[in-house]
């Protein structure tokens, strides 16, 4: 049986086993980095000894207003300081954060409070008047208690109705022991889907799931000691990524930004000089696309996670002459963020032409390393061939998968069947391995029997030098059922007919997969930079030849 047959005294102890979690990164970075700045807020800045004070009387003072471990606080902030802090500061009581987005509707704030039974809300004060309209439906017994986060940098001050975030510091106790987590399995964070189809959905994290994401990402991301992250991603969008949680681990420094646009970007790339940040390939255009007033000189190469939807090729071979090199990520709410990597290989690729490198710097590519496993299978759930075109769904398995639908078992147990996350996102894989997503399924248009990638679509538009966004969807059809339809936004200054995009699809694309239909509209886009293809598609079915 070998030597491991009699494990007496082998078992865990406090010496040699720890619950894994992010918290532990902050308490080091404070004990290892007290001088290094920790946090940029325009002009607001803290070093890591004061940002462990300000997030350890965060603690204390949700402890004395009755947050209990377990509990859930909730957040509906910008990229400022507070909502960086409450990453930190509401764990280290014991409570779960529940950061919620800022552009939803009074109705669905409502239904998330409600449903994720939050005690305290966070809220900044131009967001007040939206929580005000949440809270008053949540019924007196449950409601949260509301904490203004009042910006005086943004000229916001505090109205006086509700206890101000930073007096509610000055009332923690600085020597609060925080609350750390006994079991690496217990709830971090609450983090609810965009609930496009009914009510959004509660997604949980573990402490171990994010403790090992902050610790994977490092390693994708190549980093080493003291990056500067400019957080364009929202802090409420699954976490920043984990951003935040990560950030101390390299005695790095946060940069918020609370406006993002191309100014603001290049300002805090240029001025605070951010190393590193995330975003979706609309944030690529704005950059590209940016106004010469608006940017600003900078002499380092600027590393870029993009997710949300397939960069196109074009948009990559645009970006990096600028100074920026783009990885690919991919992942979803429930996979804490990003999942996969494009991961570059210099000796395959290095030489190869900026078109070529754009093209496969596109795909969704690599299971990262703190997951298992990111596969395609068919409905049978068998692993698609490798062959570059035979498509399945990308399915996840790891530590980095949510723990599960809030108060959802059933839609729990349909999104792991089989042992498998479901991500519902179509894709193929190539012979190395890489894997590359064509659609959402719902975004599979299929027209005359034929699938349609809407994607590939959109790569063919977005290559038209008038363009700068784009977006396909099905319209109905009576010959075939339903045929592409085209939303694109172009360029500042550019003009180009229908009829001429087109013919220039047509020139690169089968006819069934050529656009039908052009329209010239702004896209409706989430917070995150996402286009709202629901929108597209309502308004496509309205559209008459």
């Amino acid at each position: 049986m070998g030597w491991l047959a009699d494990e007496t005294g082998l078992e865990k102890c406090a010496a040699n086993h720890v619950p894994l979690t992010p918290l532990s990164h902050l308490n080091r970075a404070a004990d290892v980095f007290p001088q290094v700045q920790a946090l940029v807020d325009r002009g607001h800045s803290f070093t890591y000894a004061q940002m462990h004070e300000r997030v350890t009387r965060l603690a204390a003072a949700l402890a004395d207003h009755g947050v209990a471990p377990g509990d859930v606080v909730a957040t509906l902030l910008p990229n400022i300081a507070a909502q960086v802090e409450a990453h930190f500061g509401v764990p280290a009581c014991g409570a779960v954060l529940n950061t919620i987005n800022t552009r939803l509707e009074a109705e669905t704030v409502t239904y998330i409070l409600s449903h994720g039974g939050a005690r305290v809300l966070l809220c900044d004060s131009t967001l007040l008047p939206l929580a005000e309209d949440a809270v008053s439906r949540v019924g007196a017994d449950s409601a949260p208690e509301i904490i203004e986060v009042a910006d005086h940098q943004a000229g916001n001050f505090p109205g006086g109705k509700y206890t101000e975030y930073e007096d509610l510091l000055a009332g923690g106790d600085p020597g609060f022991r925080w609350v750390m987590p006994e079991d690496e399995w217990e709830s971090i964070a609450l983090n609810y889907t965009s609930g496009t189809t009914g009510q959004p959905k509660g997604v949980v994290y573990h402490h171990r799931g994010a403790y090992l994401s902050t610790m994977g990402q490092i390693i994708s991301w190549r980093m080493v000691m003291h990056p500067r992250l400019l957080t364009i991603v929202p802090l409420f969008h699954c976490n920043s990524w984990c951003h935040p949680w990560m950030m101390p681990a390299l005695g790095g420094t946060t940069i918020c930004c609370r406006d993002i646009t191309a100014k603001n970007i290049y300002h805090a790339i240029s001025v605070d000089g951010a190393t590193h940040f995330g975003g979706a390939p609309i944030v690529l255009n704005a950059i590209v696309n940016a106004k010469e007033s608006d940017r600003m000189p900078f002499n380092h190469v600027v590393e870029v996670f993009t997710a949300g939807a397939p960069p196109a090729a074009a948009t990559l071979a645009r970006i990096e002459p600028l100074g920026f090199n783009v990885t690919q990520v991919y992942g979803l709410t429930e996979t804490y963020g990003p999942a996969t990597e494009c991961t570059w290989q210099e000796d395959r690729w290095g030489a190869l032409a900026q078109a070529d490198r754009a093209a496969i710097k596109a795909r969704t590519g690599v299971a990262m390393p703190m997951l298992e496993e990111a596969t395609v299978l068919d409905q049978d759930m068998a692993p698609v061939p490798r062959d570059g075109e035979t498509s399945g769904e990308i399915m996840m398995r790891g530590n980095i998968v949510m723990k599960g639908y809030y108060k959802n078992a059933e839609a729990t147990r349909a999104s792991f069947q089989g042992g498998y996350f479901h991500s519902g996102d179509v894709a193929f894989r190539h012979p190395d391995g890489y894997i590359k997503i064509t659609d959402r399924a719902k975004d599979i248009i299929i027209s005359g029997g034929e699938n349609v990638s809407s994607v590939e679509v959109e790569g063919v538009l977005m290559h038209h030098p008038a363009v700068e966004l784009c977006a396909v969807v099905a319209k109905p059809d009576e010959t075939w059922g339903e045929v592409p339809c085209g939303f694109v936004e172009l360029r500042a200054g550019e003009t180009v007919s229908e009829e001429a995009l087109i013919a220039f699809c047509r020139a690169h694309l089968a006819g069934f997969k050529t656009p039908k239909r052009i329209v010239f509209a702004e896209l409706p886009k989430t917070s995150t930079g996402k286009i709202q293809k629901f929108e597209l598609r309502r308004i496509a079915q309205g559209l008459t030849d």
